[in-house]
């Protein structure tokens, strides 16, 4: 067993996707549009394979204004590879005017990783393997 794919719903699906695209080298489908639920969706797959990331929009869908105090998906993590490109991606997602939530650093659990908040504010830990 495996997990297939996440989904995020999304106030903006192009700037997610665009994002995602952009900073980790992912592919994406052509849009999913179902006209009878105004519901629209890509999904974003990495180079080597993997989860999938499904970004999801119906207009007018709200998102949690606050995901901290929530139940359910917390965060999901991106590995880079290693800690110079956790160090390298945190450093140019900065310098781009993203929101660092937690800087590199080795956690208690022996993970290194940083995490950023995407455009839309969800939590995306950047870990070395």
């Amino acid at each position: 067993m495996r997990i297939d794919h996440i989904a995020i719903w999304a106030e903006d699906i192009e700037l997610l996707r665009k994002f995602y695209m952009h900073y980790f080298n992912m592919s994406c489908n052509d849009k999913y549009v179902n006209p009878n639920k105004n519901f629209s969706s890509y999904f974003l797959s990495f180079e080597n394979g993997g989860a999938r990331i499904e970004i999801m929009n119906i207009p007018g869908k709200d998102a949690p204004s606050s995901r901290g105090n929530l139940k359910g998906l917390a965060h999901f993590a991106i590995s880079v590879g290693n800690k110079r490109s956790v160090d390298n991606m945190a450093k140019r997602l900065k310098e781009d005017g993203f929101t660092i939530l937690s800087a590199p650093r080795t956690t208690g659990d022996g993970y290194y990783e940083c995490a950023v908040a995407d455009p839309e504010g969800n939590y995306v830990e950047i870990t070395a393997d």
